[in-house]
């Protein structure tokens, strides 16, 4: 994975470094304020190979948001989700869902260079890291520091990183995979809306592709919300993204294998695989599936 999708992307890092665990967080399961007898930390202990998978599948922000540019779709602030309703996020379900969500945004922002309202995002993530207790790894004083001097991308990386580093070692001694899906769960659902809004603005067939692209991606990650259907949160989580899986189920997807080739990149030979996907996905497939998707992201945000 290159640094630039790892910039401010930490539902990525976390996720990859987390493992699920039969042993109960009691702290994870006081702030969901629901009965013990139903709070659930998964059915089976997820491998580290099946999560670095799905992980590195999912699209990130920064890639997303940087197709969205490309293709020459203007910069909108009415895409993102308002830091205004912070306080709304009470439970640590909501909490990691939300900074998957905000992290999302704050990538679409960075792309486009928006750094005056980039402040703004960074102090949700700040108040919802704080209320999942991983907000000690966050330099957030340096972070909006090189922000709001405009300074460049590397600096913010490097800093970063060695924040979402410290942070992964933490959730991964305390067996908080849970809270690592939502996040993950969050920053698919925001970048799949940024998606949505950016075609409904300005119709384009690399968009409408990326759409499609994520049947298998959503695939995946309901694979992994299904470990904690037990939970009633999750539960509900489940149910509402079923309504988008079961219209992707009109996407068709196929691939055609091609020999690979030997080719140098940066002084380096490295192995190219020419494998083809085609997808096929009708206007009217690619407008359910938008529609759908609004409704959902806009239930989840609070």
């Amino acid at each position: 994975m290159s640094k630039h999708l790892i910039y401010i992307l930490l539902p990525l890092l976390i996720f990859a470094a987390c493992q699920s665990d039969k042993q109960k967080d009691t702290d994870f399961g006081a702030e969901f304020e629901i009965p013990d007898s139903v709070i659930y930390d998964g059915e089976l202990e997820i491998s580290q190979q099946a999560m670095d998978e799905i992980v590195q599948n999912i699209s990130s922000p920064v890639e997303i948001a940087a197709l969205i540019k490309s293709v020459g779709v203007p910069y909108s602030k009415n895409y993102l989700a308002s830091t205004d309703n912070i306080d709304n996020y009470n439970t640590s379900f909501e909490k990691a869902l939300g900074l998957g969500i905000y992290g999302a945004d704050l990538g679409y922002q960075n792309m486009f260079n928006k750094t005056g309202s980039v402040i703004d995002y960074i102090s949700a993530i700040k108040t919802l890291a704080d209320g999942i207790r991983v907000g000690q790894f966050f330099d957030f004083s340096t972070l909006r520091r090189l922000v709001s001097n405009n300074q460049n991308l590397d600096s913010l990386m490097t800093i970063s990183v060695q924040n979402f580093n410290q942070m992964d070692r933490y959730l991964n001694e305390n067996n908080r995979s849970n809270l690592s899906s939502l996040i993950v769960t969050g920053v698919w659902i925001e970048s799949m809306y940024l998606l949505c809004e950016s075609i409904k603005e300005s119709p384009n067939a690399e968009l409408s592709e990326k759409i499609g692209e994520q049947k298998i991606i959503l695939g995946n990650l309901m694979l992994l919300l299904k470990n904690y259907e037990r939970d009633p949160k999750f539960k509900d989580l489940i149910e509402k993204l079923t309504e988008i899986q079961s219209i992707f189920r009109e996407v068709t997807i196929t691939y055609e294998k091609a020999e690979p080739e030997m080719i140098e990149e940066d002084g380096m030979l490295v192995i190219k695989q020419n494998d083809k996907q085609s997808i096929e996905i009708s206007n009217e497939t690619l407008f359910k599936i938008i529609d759908k998707t609004v409704e959902v992201r806009n239930k989840i945000i609070l």
